[in-house]
């Protein structure tokens, strides 16, 4: 049974299959010795021979794991860092399976972060078009008002194109700060923090509170849990878009 390249990668567990195809682009990927440049590719998993990063990749029946991890400040989202940087890995050091995470949070954003070693399922997760939702709390300097909040609210142009609308709620008024509920549906590279930055109001302190409905409830700075039954079969819910979820009953 022949299958896509990047999907094969992804389903070994080796990266994400939005990565695989970087890494094909790059001719970081080769089929039999030959490299393959070419991102439709398909190989038969059975009977050929890939080498990502000059390390074979085999699909084995490797136990999915799913975990969230509380992410502290000042770790870096990646398995490793060409600058030597602490990494949040590094606060996975006794878990069995290799697992990636999924999406980003720069450096000093702490919450909650996903890692598995399902890349199936990352891919989708992080995909703008199934919009899973992230809840940030935002500490800005400064005292918005509501008009301020609206144009975070209707979408900001960002880099040549507009935001996609947020919710926002003031969670607390200080003496030259605010601290503020902020949700939103996409992933763009530190949006948050360019969208106040944007209004006037640098934000100076960011938790992620909340990814795909998982809380960092029982979970204090760098500690993590495995994911339950229940919140995978959540996850798979939401990865299989609308018409995959469950349809609440009538009343």
């Amino acid at each position: 049974m022949h299958m896509r390249l990047n999907k094969f990668l992804a389903h070994a567990g080796v990266c994400s299959r939005r990565e695989a195809d970087r890494w094909i682009a790059e001719g970081r990927v080769s089929v039999n010795g030959a490299v393959i440049m070419e991102l439709g590719e398909k190989i038969d998993p059975e009977r050929d021979k890939v080498l990502a990063n000059g390390r074979p990749v085999r699909v084995e029946a490797e136990k999915p794991v799913y975990i969230l991890l509380n992410k502290p400040a000042g770790r870096v989202v990646s398995v490793k860092d060409p600058f030597g940087r602490p990494t949040v890995m590094d606060l996975l050091a006794h878990v069995p399976a290799r697992v990636y995470p999924v999406g980003r949070l720069d450096l000093e954003t702490e919450g909650a972060l996903l890692l598995t070693n399902d890349g199936e399922l990352a891919l989708r997760l992080t995909h703008p078009r199934y919009g899973v939702v992230k809840v940030y709390e935002a500490r800005v300097e400064g005292e918005p008002d509501d008009a301020d909040l609206d144009k975070v609210r209707k979408g900001i142009f960002l880099e040549g194109r507009r935001t996609a609308p947020a919710r926002v709620q003031v969670v607390h008024r200080g003496h030259r700060n605010a601290t503020l509920k902020v949700e939103i549906h996409e992933g763009r590279k530190r949006e948050i923090r360019k969208m106040f930055e944007a209004i006037g109001f640098p934000v100076a302190g960011l938790v992620r509170t909340s990814f795909a409905g998982l809380t960092l409830e029982g979970l204090r700075s760098g500690q993590w849990r495995y994911l339950t039954r229940h919140e995978i079969e959540r996850l798979r819910e939401l990865a299989a878009g609308p018409s995959g979820r469950k349809k609440a009953p009538r009343a």
